[in-house]
């Protein structure tokens, strides 16, 4: 058999294009997939994407990708949130889950079904990057991951600021279109739009479907 880390995985994208995924050096990051984003009054466009990125994460796992996942979340005495954020007003809000975002309530859990595996790592942010004054750019240099998968939510705030981020680090990303959403649709393909302006100034865009048909096909 191929050794892993010699094995490729070509994945079909928007433009004709192709993206070539080495298995061994390359991660699989889920962004915010939590209660307080999923369980929200208006997060129908969010829960749309759930079964789309259960089947990835799956299929990630068993072709030993390392799966990754960030939590945006705040301390309760709002020692971490900026001063930017506290005019927005979003962070500690009353909700079903409790106060929005706030570490240890059930509004910072991930929801069910797509808690990490206990070999796992979580990326825990206090911003919309997960990059942020975080420890991810040094877990991945660690593990030689040279290239990103992304998916989660929301499309325009968290994914899109972690990809620019990963894209200034040098790392060469794929978005997961159908895999990730925002509260409105339209901020959901501006982003898209972005990502592929400019030449496809931050990367690739694929649906969920070509890259579960490339981890399966190999090379």
């Amino acid at each position: 058999m191929t050794p892993l880390r010699a094995a490729l995985r070509r994945v079909a994208c928007r433009a004709q294009r192709n993206y070539l995924l080495p298995l061994a050096n390359c991660a699989l990051l889920v962004i915010d997939m939590q209660r307080g984003f999923l369980e929200a009054e208006d997060a129908a466009p969010l829960r749309a994407i759930e079964s789309k990125v259960s089947a990835v994460m799956a299929a990630a796992r068993a072709a030993g990708l390392l799966v990754m996942h960030s939590r945006e979340g705040y301390a309760a005495d709002g020692s971490d949130v900026t001063e930017a954020k506290r005019l927005m007003g979003y962070v500690g809000e009353p909700g079903p889950g409790g106060p929005h975002l706030i570490r240890g309530t059930p509004s910072h859990d991930f929801a069910t079904g797509f808690e990490p595996l206990p070999s796992e790592p979580v990326i825990d942010k206090a911003g919309f990057s997960a990059f942020y004054d975080t420890e991810l750019e040094a877990l991945l240099r660690k593990r030689d991951i040279s290239h990103l998968v992304l998916m989660g939510v929301t499309t325009q705030c968290c994914v899109h600021s972690t990809l620019r981020d990963a894209v200034e680090r040098g790392f060469l990303c794929l978005t997961l279109e159908d895999c990730c959403a925002a509260f409105d649709p339209a901020l959901h393909e501006a982003s898209l739009a972005i990502i592929q302006g400019e030449d496809h100034l931050f990367g690739w865009i694929a649906e969920s479907k070509d890259l579960l048909l490339g981890l399966e096909a190999g090379f």
